[in-house]
This record gives structure tokens, C-alpha cells and sequence, in this order.
């Protein structure tokens, strides 16, 4: 395990460009799969759980080229199904929760997908119900194979439906979406995930020769093509790391510029932060954080306790809460969260 030794009492300066979103990342990356041309995507983060997953992809035959430190394109043009129930690519799998959204594109293009049995983590069993209900509904069998300790899932093909998801869950979503894409006839999902970087996979889409309606929005039409073609996708910025270095800036009192935020698709986030008593300040698509001396919590309009929690988009991300924990002790006034 790495060591890190942090020394306290020092304030911050400079600027920093965010890296890409991971989230928004891992199904990008999956959506290569649903075609066989060259799908080139930029800035890709450099970071463990991306690295893998482009791994996972050669090793089922994506051909892989990396095109500067950020950029890579993809071609799934001769992929090789017969790796995909190999121990290896299980064990693999079972390790990189991202890889579950291998499945919507495998069963749309080539009918067959192989997923190892999902467990829990140290924040309990994270539930895959969406993903598993949604691609059903569409045609798929789902078939527990004891030995691998994997469902198989198969499908000669996959029809449009009508579907009320029993969450909005991104990577639910996300991977309907791309089961759904080269689906015969019309397929309705309500109570879609809309986050920004599931409207960045539509618009991916779209440009691939997909046909969705409703990108933005809970509701999603998709009309089924019979193929798609190769495009060239740029990431989002992180707003979970955009929001981590807000807090950083304000803890430590600090003059920090982040760059390229993608302001307009950051929600509720700035808004909130500014509750809590931190300047902001926007310069084109840069925000600038001045050094603060102290900050305080705002309250509501009746003199009420601020209150913070998180919800689906356009709400306030879950993965932005301990950030805001952490920042509000070192303000003055109180907070609900």
C-alpha cells in the first residue's frame, strides 16, 4: 500500500485542469463494442479503473491504439466471444464493477454476454436488478452457470419495449441504452438516469447513427438501426474532482483556478457550494476559487437550517456529500446533511 505524508499549515496556489470523468468514461469505453469501425475517444483519465478496462478490451480483441497520453481509438471489428467464458476473463471481470456494462452491447451486436455473479462491497450489496430487468424485458435470458459462478446471457434478438425503471440508475440506464440501440422496433425507458454523462453517451450515439429522443430528460425513445458507424467522442471533466478541489481550496484558504469545468453541465453543485459560504467566480469555463478567510453557512429564506441531500440528477451527487461534511466544520453556522 502506498504511504502518503501530508504536511498541514501551508496554503495553495495555481491552477488545475480536471481530468476526465470516470463515470461517463467506463461507458464510453463499453460503447465501442457496439460497432465494428474506429471509434476514437479523448481525454480517457489515467487512472487504475480505466486502464483495466482498456486491458479487458484487448484481451477480447478490440484493436487498441493510444494516440497521445488522453486519446485512444478503439475498433471491435474481430472480437473473440470464445474469451469471454475463459476463467480469466471472469476473474477479471469480477474485479472491475465497471465491466458489468460490457453486457447491453455484447447481447445488442453479438447476442451473448457473460457476467460474473455480483457481490458486495464495504458499502453492502450494490444491486444490479436495473441492469438485469431492463435487458430482459428487451429479449435477453439470463442463465446462471454454477460452475463459472457467471450468468450467461443470450439472445437471438432484441425487441423494443416500454419499460419503467425501478431506479434511475446511471449505469442501469447506460446499459439499456446500449442494449436498446440495436434493438428491433421502438424501445421506452422511463425514469431514466439524465445525468450529464448519460446524455454524452446519447449524443455518442447519435453521432454513431443511433436514433434517441428525449436525451436530458427521464424519458428516453429509442428507435432501433440495424448497425452504427464510427465517431470521435471528447470526455467531461470530473465534477466529482472538480467538487473535491472546491472543498480543497476553501479548507485551506486557498487562490486555486480550475480550467475546462464544463461549467454548464455542473447542476446544482456550484449553487450549493455558494451556500456554504464559498466565492465562486466564473471566467469563461474556468472557475476561480479566491482565498478565503473564513466562510459561512447560508440559511433559508425563513432563518431555517441549511439542509444539503443528495438526489438524482439535477440534485446533488452522493459522491459529493463527504466532501461537503468535510468542508462545512470548518465553517461558521450549521448544516443539516
Amino acid at each position: 500500500m502506498s504511504t502518503f505524508i501530508v504536511e498541514g499549515g501551508h496554503r495553495l496556489d495555481g491552477e488545475i485542469t480536471p481530468q476526465g470523468a470516470k463515470n461517463e468514461a467506463l461507458q464510453i469505453l463499453c460503447a465501442t463494442l457496439l460497432t465494428p469501425d474506429k471509434v476514437t475517444v479523448e481525454n480517457i483519465p489515467d487512472i487504475l479503473d480505466i486502464n483495466n478496462l482498456i486491458s479487458m478490451l484487448c484481451e477480447m480483441g478490440v484493436k487498441v491504439e493510444k494516440i497521445s497520453p488522453n486519446t485512444y481509438s478503439f475498433q471491435a471489428s474481430d472480437i473473440n466471444l470464445d474469451y469471454i467464458t475463459t476463467p480469466e476473463y471472469i476473474k477479471k471481470s469480477a474485479s472491475l464493477r465497471g465491466s458489468v456494462m460490457f453486457v447491453g452491447p455484447m447481447v445488442a451486436r453479438f447476442g451473448y454476454a457473460v457476467l460474473p455473479k455480483p457481490g458486495g462491497d464495504k458499502i453492502g450489496r450494490r444491486r444490479l436488478d436495473t441492469h438485469f430487468i431492463g435487458i430482459n424485458k428487451l429479449g435477453a435470458e439470463f442463465e446462471y452457470n454454477t460452475e463459472q459462478h457467471a450468468y450467461e446471457i443470450r439472445a437471438n434478438e432484441l425487441r423494443g419495449t416500454y419499460m419503467l425503471l425501478d431506479e434511475a440508475s446511471v449505469t442501469g440506464t447506460a446499459n439499456i441504452i446500449m442494449a436498446a440501440i440495436l434493438a428491433k422496433g421502438t424501445t421506452t425507458i422511463y425514469n431514466a438516469a439524465c445525468e450529464p454523462y448519460i446524455q454524452q453517451l446519447c449524443r455518442m450515439l447519435c453521432r454513431m447513427g443511433a436514433k434517441i429522443e428525449g436525451i436530458g430528460s427521464n424519458l428516453l425513445t429509442i428507435h432501433g438501426v440495424e448497425s452504427l458507424h464510427g465517431t470521435t467522442h471528447r470526455i467531461l471533466p470530473d465534477m466529482i474532482e472538480i467538487g473535491s478541489f472546491i472543498g480543497m481550496a476553501a479548507m485551506t484558504g486557498s487562490h486555486i483556478t480550475l480550467k475546462n469545468v464544463s461549467y454548464n453541465d455542473l447542476g446544482i453543485m456550484p449553487d450549493s457550494f455558494k451556500r456554504i459560504g464559498i466565492e465562486l467566480q466564473v471566467k469563461g469555463d474556468d472557475i476561480v476559487i479566491p482565498q478565503h478567510d473564513g466562510y459561512e453557512i447560508d440559511t433559508f429564506m425563513d432563518g431555517s437550517i441549511m439542509t444539503f441531500a443528495d438526489a438524482p440528477w439535477p440534485g446533488l451527487s452522493p459522491d459529493l456529500l463527504s466532501v461537503f461534511l468535510v468542508v462545512a466544520t470548518q465553517a461558521r453556522g450549521s448544516v443539516l446533511i
